[in-house]
This record gives C-alpha cells, sequence and structure tokens, in this order.
C-alpha cells in the first residue's frame, strides 16, 4: 500500500505543470487574444459570405420577371412576355437547388480552410508570444540578475539599463536611485560606527594609562591615588554622557513610541534654568520669550532637543556673548529658536555639522574636549522623528540661529496624516537660509 501512494506521489510530481512564469502568462495572452480576434473575424467573414451568395426565387405575373437569381452575375432567365410556364419555375427551382448546395460546400470548404488557417496561425502566435515575451522581458531578467549580485559590500553597482525611456526603464532608474540611497545609509553607518568606536576607546585607552601609571609608581600615595580616581570618575561620566547621547540617537532615529502634548514654553524654561549656572559662569546675555506652544511627541526626546540646542549654545560661544531662547506659534506651528553669538561657521560646514561625530573643528585635544560632536545630530534625529521642519541661519559676526518648527498636536492616539506627510517631505539635510545680522552685538 504504501510503495502504491509512494508511486503515485512520484507520478503525480513528475506530472506537475510548469511554474506560471511572467512569461508564460505574457504568451498565453497573446495567444489568447489572437484566438479571439482571429474567430471573431472567422464568424463575420462567414457571415459576409453567406449573406452575398444567397440564392433567390421570384415569381410575378408581370413580364419581364426574374424567374431564378442563383448567385450574383449568373444569368438570368427571364419571362418577357405573361407569366411564369411550369417548365420554367421547374427550371427555375433546379437552378436553385444547385446553387444552395453549391453554396454550402463553398460555405463548409471556407469554414473548414478557415479554421485550419487559424489553428496554424495560432499555433505561430504561440511561438512569436513567446518570442516577444522574452523579448520585453529580457530587461528585466538582466535586472534581476545585477540586484541578486548587488549586496552590502558592492552597493556602487548600478543597473544602468540603455533603451528608450519606457516604463521599464523608469523602474530601472528608480532601483538605481534606492541603491544610491543605500550605499550613502551604509557609508554613513559605518563611518557613525568607526567614529563610536573611535569615541568610546578613546577615554577607556585614557582610563587604562591612568591605572597603570598609578600602579607602577611604588611611591605613590593615597593622595595621588585619589587623585587617579577622580580623574577615572571625571572620565566615566564623560563615557556615560556618551552612551547616553548614542542611546538617545538611536531612539530618535527608531520613531515615536509614544505621543503626548507637551508645553514648550515651560519645558524651555526648565532647560534655561538648569543651563543658567553655565550662562552666568561665562558672562552671557539672554533674551528669553517663552510664548505659549503646544506639540505632541516624546516629551524626552523633546527635552533633550531643546537641552542640546541650548547647551551647544552655550558650549561654542564666546566671553561676553548672547543666548537668545524664543518659542510660540508661527502659521499654526509650534515654534522653538535658540540663537546664539560664537565662531563664523562656514557656509558648507553646516550640513556636516548635524552629522554624527562631526565638529567645526577638527582638533578635539584643545577645542571642546568635553563635547562629542553628537548634539546637532541629535536634534537633527529627534525633529525628523516628529515630522519637525528644521532651519538654520548663518550670522556674518558668528553664531548660528537654529529654528524648529513642530506640527500642531494630533487629536488621535496616534501619527496624523499631515503629520506622517510632513515627516515624509522632510528634508535630510537641514535648510540653511541666507546670513541674517542680528542687532545684537557679539
Amino acid at each position: 500500500m504504501h510503495a502504491l501512494v509512494d508511486r503515485l506521489t512520484m507520478a503525480s510530481s513528475g506530472l506537475r505543470l510548469p511554474r506560471r512564469t511572467v512569461r508564460i502568462r505574457l504568451t498565453a495572452l497573446y495567444s489568447g487574444l489572437f484566438l479571439l480576434a482571429g474567430g471573431a473575424l472567422l464568424t463575420i467573414t462567414y457571415l459576409l459570405v453567406d449573406r452575398s451568395t444567397s440564392a433567390t426565387l421570384v415569381v410575378s405575373r408581370n413580364g419581364g420577371a426574374v424567374i431564378a437569381k442563383p448567385s450574383p452575375g449568373a444569368a438570368l432567365p427571364r419571362i418577357t412576355d405573361g407569366s411564369a410556364t411550369a417548365s420554367q419555375l421547374h427550371l427555375a427551382r433546379q437552378l436553385l437547388a444547385q446553387s444552395n448546395a453549391t453554396r454550402t460546400h463553398d460555405l463548409h470548404q471556407l469554414l473548414v480552410q478557415s479554421t485550419i488557417a487559424l489553428a496554424i496561425m495560432a499555433v505561430l502566435a504561440v511561438l512569436l508570444g513567446w518570442l516577444m515575451a522574452g523579448r520585453v522581458l529580457r530587461p528585466l531578467r538582466a535586472m534581476a540578475s545585477t540586484t541578486q549580485r548587488i549586496t552590502e559590500r558592492n552597493l556602487h553597482e548600478r543597473l544602468a539599463l540603455s533603451g528608450p525611456s519606457d516604463e521599464v526603464k523608469d523602474l530601472a532608474d528608480t532601483i538605481d536611485d534606492l541603491l544610491g540611497r543605500l550605499e550613502t545609509a551604509f557609508i554613513a553607518q559605518r563611518h557613525f560606527v568607526a567614529n563610536a568606536s573611535h569615541e568610546l576607546r578613546t577615554p577607556l585607552t585614557l582610563d587604562r594609562t591612568l591605572i597603570e601609571v598609578a600602579l607602577a609608581d611604588p611611591h605613590a600615595d593615597a593622595d595621588d591615588l585619589r587623585e587617579t580616581l577622580q580623574e577615572l570618575l571625571v572620565s566615566g561620566e564623560q563615557q556615560e554622557r556618551l552612551i547616553d547621547a548614542l542611546l538617545t540617537l538611536a531612539s530618535s532615529e527608531r520613531g515615536l513610541d509614544r505621543q503626548d502634548t507637551i508645553d514648550l514654553a515651560g519645558m524651555a524654561e526648565r532647560v534655561v534654568a538648569m543651563h543658567r549656572p553655565d550662562i552666568d559662569a561665562k558672562g552671557l546675555a539672554t533674551d528669553i520669550t517663552f510664548g505659549p506652544a503646544s506639540v505632541s511627541g516624546n516629551g524626552q526626546l523633546v527635552e533633550r532637543l531643546i537641552d542640546n540646542l541650548v547647551d551647544n549654545a552655550i558650549r561654542h560661544n564666546v566671553a561676553g556673548g548672547y543666548v537668545d531662547v524664543t518659542t510660540g506659534m508661527d502659521d499654526g506651528h509650534a515654534v522653538v529658536i535658540v540663537a546664539n553669538s560664537g565662531p563664523t561657521v562656514p557656509r558648507e560646514a553646516v550640513d556636516r555639522l548635524f552629522q554624527p561625530f562631526q565638529r567645526l573643528h577638527d582638533d578635539r585635544s584643545t577645542t571642546h574636549p568635553d563635547g562629542h560632536g553628537l548634539g546637532l545630530s541629535i536634534v537633527r534625529a529627534i525633529a525628523a522623528s516628529h515630522g519637525a521642519g528644521l532651519k538654520v541661519q548663518l550670522r556674518p559676526e558668528g553664531g548660528l540661529r537654529v529654528e524648529v518648527h513642530f506640527l500642531p498636536p494630533s487629536t488621535g492616539s496616534g501619527p496624523s496624516r499631515a503629520h506622517q506627510a510632513q515627516h515624509e517631505r522632510m528634508p535630510r539635510s537641514p535648510m540653511v537660509k541666507e546670513p541674517v545680522r542680528s542687532d545684537r552685538s557679539p
């Protein structure tokens, strides 16, 4: 019994139909359309021939009436005088019967020969359809083959399909654009990993050096060890801030998992109050305007965005400079604006500053050693996750003016359609306006 089942299974697998590929479906479509058109043409031709070859028998008592009309163009017996005689009617009926038999035979031959011709052309249509479908799908096969070869190691390759500007070439160009975006994302990821590894390895190397020096000194006393421990504590705090920044960047790029109504004015006021000692220590003048503004989003991320903007404005400033913080509404959008004096920022460096681990100056040892180059990149990621627009103004006298335009609060539990559309339309790089001159002196 089992052997019989196995044989039946093998037989059924051997009779399995081939995979229904696009080429097979196109061939069947072409052939089916040809058969329908050929059948319709054969039917119309048959009906026209049947109508044009029909025979008639007309008898009239008037002189000159047609007795029989077997077919168009045939000799027509006529009565020149009087009505048709019995012999004439008999002859007419014979001619009519002969004409009908000939017509039936001709129609049958027409139908048989046309069917044979249609069958032959159907076979040719299948072959031509198979060839034409293969020709049409050839670019798609080339695209599939090239795409299968592309991995993360050769994302620089492109389909580069040549030919007329049709739908297939539009698809190939779209895939090339997608590969370009993926290549950019992979390159950015590699740079991010390399920079993160460097940033994390540097303090670890410093910690190891401090410990080795302390252990290698046989005359080290409790004060020396305490000083070493304090340095290790400061280094650990820097590593903690770095890891916290990396986690914030990762969570903001992942998207929002909650939607809360946030009071921007109250949040900005708390952030400025936390940074007040640093502002006073650096002797910075402030112009604070907390206008009412509400947004929907993650409160912790939005607070981190404002905190990073204020921290960046304080850290990259000059003694006796200024920091301005403003919240309010602009054309129905909640806005937070942070402006500061500071060094002159080249226009071409703005986009780089919003990338992870990028600084205005490359010297990491002397210029703000407590910074990791993640502040503005976190601002950018949080703004993108909230569908907010990011605008940057360069000041000729130095410093930046950064504006974050949020969408109005959504009424539902999740992001609104407008919120999602705004997030999709948001540019990947900050929009840099023309330099503006402030009425504040740096």
